[in-house]
């Protein structure tokens, strides 16, 4: 078998130490991007709860909705056009969230999309869902503002297929309750012809139901992330001194070569 040439191998593990480094780097970058994005999801977290609570209503201005505001919204449920957000677990758990529309103002269809919270998926077989119909008459819900309904990651999004989708108009007279995987805003409106307020309430208190409001939030421990970087630019630095041995070993062989 033929044996490779000493300088083909140097040379190639220079590329790939090189390669590896630069990927390293790329990695431990990622990584500070994403604590920073942590971190300022922590102060949006924190600004917004210092707020002072929203009374909701039709009138409200665009510029009093912040993001993890405390929110009371006053109105009755429009337990019709309820859809359950699938795979949304707790603790372990398997469930669902509710969603439901609160009618803050009749005349003007207005209404906000409510989580109002988690619900056990059933195990047993032949087991049904039990019941999440929300109190009739006038309620007063309080919550904290979200940008939007909390989304999961979904494998059918780029090849722009939903297997399961939101109907096209709700409610849909026959059919089961709408069970998604997530829920877009401007989709829902136009499936029920509500003029919804521009963000989601996740309800806190009120309601008068069974269930569960334990919501955690999204991720805020940058620290990890920060560590990770540290991790990965570590290896870019071992990368780099691998680099920097072989290349003299090799610049020593050849000025050796070189001396009569």
């Amino acid at each position: 078998m033929a044996r490779i040439p000493t300088s083909l191998r140097t040379f190639a593990a220079l590329i790939l130490l090189g390669a590896l480094a630069a990927v390293f780097v790329s990695l431990g970058n990622w990584q500070l991007n994403r604590a920073a994005q942590r971190q300022a999801t922590a102060q949006a977290i924190q600004s917004g709860r210092a707020a002072p609570p929203l009374r909701l209503d039709a009138a409200t201005a665009a510029t009093e909705f912040i993001a993890w505001r405390p929110a009371i919204a006053d109105g009755t449920w429009m337990n019709a056009l309820t859809v359950l957000l699938q795979n949304r677990n707790l603790n372990g758990r398997a469930g669902y969230w509710v969603a439901t529309p609160l009618l803050i103002e009749p005349a003007t269809n207005t209404a906000i999309l409510v989580l109002r919270g988690w619900l056990a998926r059933p195990v047993g077989p032949g087991q049904a869902l039990p019941s999440v119909r929300a109190p009739d008459g006038a309620q007063t819900i309080e919550g904290n503002l979200l940008e939007r309904v909390p989304r999961l990651f979904e494998l059918w999004s780029s090849a722009g297929n939903n297997p399961a989708g939101l109907p096209a108009a709700l409610p849909a007279p026959g059919q089961a309750m709408p069970q998604v995987q997530n829920l877009d805003l401007n989709e829902y409106a136009r499936a029920t012809g509500l003029k919804l307020l521009p963000m989601v309430l996740e309800q806190t208190s009120g309601g008068h139901d069974s269930l569960e409001r334990q919501w955690q939030g999204p991720p805020v421990d940058a620290d990890t992330n920060r560590g990770y970087a540290l991790q990965w630019f570590s290896f870019a630095g071992i990368a780099a001194v691998a680099w920097l041995v072989i290349a003299w070993r090799a610049m020593r062989r050849r000025t050796g070569r070189r001396r009569p």
